[in-house]
C-alpha cells in the first residue's frame, strides 16, 4: 500500500482500508441515518466511509436514510459558511463591547485600580 493512499480518514469498515470521502451519522431519536460529505475532523458518534461502504449502506426496517450529495469541485467551507462564522464573530464581539461598555461605566462609579485579565489590585 502506498504512503499517499494512507493520507486522510481511512472507512470505519472494519478490514477496509479505502480512504473516508463520506460521514454516517445516526439520529436514533427520529430512526435516520445521515450520509453526508466528510466531516471536518472526526466525531465520536459518527462513521467515516469509503464511497464503496457509503453506497451500499443498508439500514434497519423502518429506518430512512437522508443522502446529501457530494460535491466534487466543492473544497472547504461554502459562502454560507464563511458568513455564519462572520456573523457568530461579529455577534460576539458586539456582546463583549458592549459588556466591556456596562463595566466601564460601573467602575466609572467604583474604581478598581490595576484591573487586568482576572486579575485586580485592591486599592488599600
Amino acid at each position: 500500500m502506498s504512503s499517499l493512499s494512507r493520507l486522510g480518514r481511512g472507512c470505519s469498515r472494519g478490514g477496509c482500508r479505502r480512504k473516508a470521502v463520506m460521514t454516517l451519522t445516526y439520529v436514533y431519536a427520529d430512526s435516520v441515518a445521515v450520509v453526508g460529505p466528510l466531516a471536518t475532523f472526526a466525531e465520536p458518534h459518527s462513521y467515516d466511509l469509503c464511497e464503496l461502504h457509503g453506497d451500499r449502506l443498508t439500514v434497519p426496517n423502518g429506518w430512512n436514510v437522508i443522502r446529501q450529495e457530494r460535491d466534487a469541485s466543492e473544497v472547504g467551507p461554502t459562502q454560507d459558511d464563511l458568513m455564519a462564522i462572520a456573523d457568530a464573530v461579529r455577534e460576539v464581539g458586539s456582546n463583549a463591547i458592549a459588556t466591556e461598555n456596562n463595566e466601564s461605566s460601573s467602575n466609572a462609579q467604583n474604581p478598581q485600580t490595576g484591573r487586568r485579565g482576572h486579575l485586580r489590585a485592591v486599592p488599600s
